[in-house]
């Protein structure tokens, strides 16, 4: 088995045990991010066209910030569909890390180099050093709190 395969399976088991749903179909349509999609508040994903298998984290991280009562109506472009959510962005890039820290994934697999808008170099250089760039809202969210990050009480937004 291929370490992509081995840390896909992890990946995808992990944001099932937090409760989000996960579906596995090729995605003929084009996506944000290769080989994932989010539809209707669950986790589609298309093992042939994923690329970066840290990519589901990210992803999972936008359902898990989203109020539980708004998860379902969640998919697409997530800022380009609820422009609202812009600021969400910070807490997706915290939870993600987070999420990569409990696996023990190396941060440069949660922040690849081929996304991130060319920053995922000072991400990983962030997180790293103990910067936790969107801790304050994960804490808002009451997800967990600044002196046990990145140590999560609750995974989902309630």
């Amino acid at each position: 088995m291929s370490p992509i395969t081995t840390q896909t399976d992890t990946l995808i088991e992990f944001v099932r045990g937090l409760g989000l749903t996960v579906h596995e179909a090729s995605l003929v349509q084009p996506t944000f991010l290769p080989g994932l999609l989010i539809a209707r508040g669950q986790l589609v994903v298309d093992r042939e066209r994923l690329l970066y298998p840290g990519d589901i984290l990210h992803e999972a991280g936008h359902l898990a910030v989203t109020p539980a009562a708004e998860r379902p109506t969640v998919g697409g472009n997530i800022t380009e569909n609820h422009p609202e959510k812009e600021g969400e962005e910070l807490a997706v890039l915290a939870w993600s890390y987070a999420a990569g820290w409990a696996l023990g994934l190396p941060t440069n697999v949660v922040f690849h180099p081929a996304g991130y808008k060319g920053q995922s170099e000072w991400l990983t250089e962030l997180f790293d050093s103990g910067q936790y760039l969107g801790l304050p809202l994960l804490a808002w969210m009451g997800l967990t709190s600044a002196a046990d990050f990145p140590r999560m009480h609750r995974w989902l937004r309630a």
